[in-house]
């Protein structure tokens, strides 16, 4: 039996599809597709901002720590929701990376991690990332529930909820560099 051109490029097109969706080839390839698309976040407009009532939120550190976000108060914080299985959250990650080791000693960074410890700490250890990660230990504030991930909020010193990003954005541009610095003029 001798196949056609046309059977012959379906098969493969059903071979690249199957690769893409059942291995880990699939999971680079949105990784990268997440970096290539990612833009810088967007600053919530002034009028729209909500402000962050309620810091009574418990966490616990990769190493069993426990720690009150209450101790965040008054600070500029960037709170990070993500997942080891998120391709779009792998895809932003080294950008927050890069914002963290330039900003970690005057922002307050937390990692909120919606997967297994062991897989997260195996996830950083590979990547060689040197982050503060946390798991929820009590309900997220109203202000920063989201229904999807990678979920990204930026809080000024007054509580003001000025980024609300959902998706992969590239958190090590100069746009957002700028608002962390205006930020903690405050």
């Amino acid at each position: 039996m001798k196949l056609s051109k046309e059977q012959i490029s379906n098969g493969v097109w059903i071979l690249a599809i199957i690769l893409i969706v059942f291995t880990p080839v699939g999971f680079h390839l949105r990784v990268l597709v997440n970096k290539l698309v990612a833009a810088s976040a967007d600053v919530v407009e002034v009028n729209e901002q909500d402000t962050l009532k309620n810091y009574h939120w418990s966490l616990v550190s990769t190493d069993g720590k426990p720690m009150n976000f209450e101790s965040n108060r008054g600070k500029v914080v960037l709170v990070n929701f993500w997942a080891t299985w998120c391709p779009p959250c792998v895809a932003e990650l080294p950008s927050l990376v890069e914002l963290h080791e330039d900003y970690g000693d005057k922002v307050d960074f937390a990692f909120v991690a919606s997967d297994e410890r062991d897989k997260v700490s195996a996830f950083l250890e590979k990547k060689g990332y040197q982050l503060p990660v946390f798991f929820e230990a009590s309900q997220t504030p109203d202000e920063m529930v989201s229904k999807s991930i990678p979920a990204t909020y930026i809080i000024s010193k007054s509580g003001k909820i000025v980024v609300d990003e959902k998706g992969a954005a590239n958190w090590n541009s100069e746009s957002t560099r700028a608002l962390l610095d205006s930020l903690l003029l405050e």
